[in-house]
């Protein structure tokens, strides 16, 4: 699975809305699109910093865009899955597939 090894569930999350989002992908878009998707709530911070982790691990490159006159000219960072961002969502994905295959989840029994 590449240099990072296992993926955290957050890190699945930001990578797939990554991937999703192809070539809008830049922090504010990102954290929406996690927050509309999955349902629940991320600071902007933790998502740079997993960001950032992803880009350390290989898993997404960084590119610095030169803002227009909308941004003042200020530079906006877009995010991209790397082939081995790929591998890495798609291992995780197996795992899960393999650690569910043939699991029923039994129910709790009440003591009498």
């Amino acid at each position: 699975m590449g240099r990072g090894g296992y993926l955290g569930e957050f890190e699945q999350v930001v990578l797939l809305a990554v991937a999703r989002l192809d070539e809008d992908a830049y922090g504010m878009r990102i954290r929406a699109e996690i927050e509309e998707r999955a349902g629940r709530r991320a600071s902007i911070g933790a998502v740079y910093a997993t960001l950032e982790r992803l880009v350390s691990k290989g898993y997404a490159r960084e590119t610095d865009v030169p803002g227009g006159s909308e941004r003042s000219g200020l530079a906006r960072r877009f995010y991209a899955l790397t082939p081995s961002g790929r591998t890495a969502l798609e291992g995780a994905r197996d795992l899960q597939d393999r650690m569910w295959a043939g699991l029923k989840l039994k129910t709790e029994r009440r003591k009498p």
